[in-house]
């Protein structure tokens, strides 16, 4: 993966080619980058890890929701999204209002998702190490920090998606063997249902099926906005390539993740039920599979744990570098300077995340509220930017500012209510209420970008 790296860092020479790979990707290469993207810690370490403690409904609620909702990000979206021909989704937000509009979306992606999913990687590349190499989780953290600065630094995304197509073979095969194998090591399916209990079997969890419901509103939702399917949607060479390869990618992670549920729900009749959720899937492959076969599978998670890294200090330093520093610092930077503040962007992010890891104590209730935050601040806003020309920007600012307030200080106004639901509501009443009481700014483009590409309009066009 450095070699592959190392290459790129000479073909690399503009501020395209680093963030985007210039909209020039091909069909599999996106197939494969979303398949491995999508296999990263949450995948491999906290879905087997749900799957022991709650049982199959955590596919249901979580990886099930999620791909259905990146489908439909994929189907209605892809083409025109790709027409627009951007780099974040903090840009859609720039295009449409003008001025700084897109500085709060780049916030929130950069710092609200970016870095503590990264650290969710870090915490899943020390966990290996642990498992492997008996090192602590300090050693862990700080060589991982070290592998994926050396990676995403001389890359970009064109070695990301070039090493994710070729990993996401390795991770298929490994997730399938590792769930026959473990299977296979309880008796089999048959006995495997015979022996678990209904409530890790169904696929409404134990609390009921409202309880299923408002976990799955705080999951799906999010990624409806998630900028590493935005990133290989603009990445791809055209509107056909990113919708087929989208569907494609999706469709497959979609079955495959049920595979890691499967082992947790297996691991329950062997594995001693105190022990960390987190910790499960290296346990399960360490015990039950060969050396050689295992180091293959522990190599395969190192390296999509490496590229899901990569795509996330990339989305994040992309947000800074393009909304940030060139709407607020140098507009006239040129790109070369775009490609040297990038690479140090994504040294700040990277470093960030090594901080947020020490601090993480379960993969997948860091990773639903990561969700749940930025799913609420921005899926009714995007949604209004791409079908209702009368959204204005002091609807869309309300809109996230008051549910960013809302979302810090729910956890202390003792409610009732189920945070995602009240967040939703919030966000939809503000973005709506706002924007039909106040007129569009000048700087607007007052045109729903599904059926219009904005770029082709002069600010304050009616």
């Amino acid at each position: 993966m450095i070699g592959i790296a190392w290459y790129y860092f000479y073909k690399i020479k503009t501020y395209e080619d680093y963030m985007i790979s210039s909209w020039s990707t091909g069909f599999w290469k996106i197939t494969g980058t979303i398949v491995s993207t999508n296999a990263g810690a949450a995948v491999f370490i906290g879905w087997v890890g749900l799957g022991f403690t709650v049982g199959l409904s955590g596919y249901v609620k979580f990886a099930l929701v999620a791909y259905i909702f990146s489908l439909i990000l994929v189907i209605v979206f892809a083409k025109p999204l790709r027409r627009q021909k951007l780099f974040t989704l903090a840009d859609l937000f720039t295009v449409r209002f003008g001025g700084r509009a897109g500085i709060m979306p780049s916030i929130l992606s950069a710092f609200i998702y970016s870095v503590p999913t990264l650290a969710l990687q870090l915490i899943g590349m020390s966990t290996v190490f642990n498992i492997t190499l008996g090192w602590n989780q300090m050693t862990g953290l700080l060589v991982g920090t070290v592998l994926i600065l050396a990676f995403s630094i001389l890359g970009g995304l064109p070695a990301t998606i070039l090493t994710d197509a070729i990993q996401s073979i390795l991770i298929l095969l490994g997730l399938i063997v590792l769930a026959i194998v473990t299977v296979m090591h309880v008796g089999g399916i048959t006995d495997l249902f015979a022996n678990t209990s209904w409530e890790f079997l169904s696929p409404i969890s134990p609390e009921g099926m409202s309880e299923t419901l408002l976990y799955a509103l705080s999951v799906g939702p999010f990624y409806l906005v998630w900028q590493s399917t935005w990133q290989r949607i603009f990445a791809a060479k055209d509107e056909k390539t990113a919708l087929r390869a989208g569907i494609t990618g999706h469709v497959i992670v979609m079955i495959i993740s049920f595979l890691p549920f499967l082992i947790g729900v297996s691991a329950r009749q062997f594995v001693d039920l105190s022990m960390n959720q987190d910790l499960i899937f290296a346990f399960v492959t360490n015990e039950l599979l060969p050396t050689p076969i295992a180091g293959i599978i522990f190599v395969a998670l190192l390296a999509a744990l490496m590229t899901g890294a990569t795509s996330f200090n990339l989305q994040g330093a992309s947000n800074l570098t393009r909304d940030m520093y060139q709407v607020m610092i140098n507009p006239k930077a040129s790109n070369k300077k775009l490609l040297f503040v990038s690479r140090i962007a994504v040294v700040f992010i990277t470093l960030l995340g090594l901080g947020a890891a020490f601090f993480i104590t379960n993969i997948n209730d860091a990773y639903r509220w990561a969700l749940m935050v930025n799913g609420v601040l921005l899926v009714f806003p995007f949604l209004a930017i791409m079908f209702w020309s009368r959204v204005t920007k002091k609807g869309v600012l309300a809109s996230m500012i008051g549910s960013l307030i809302v979302a810090f200080i729910y956890p202390y106004l003792g409610l009732p209510y189920d945070q995602a639901l009240v967040g939703y509501t919030l966000s939809f009443v503000l973005v709506v209420g706002v924007s039909l009481i106040t007129r569009h700014d000048k700087s607007e483009i007052p045109k729903a970008a599904i059926s219009h590409r904005l770029s082709d309009y002069k600010k304050g066009d009616i």
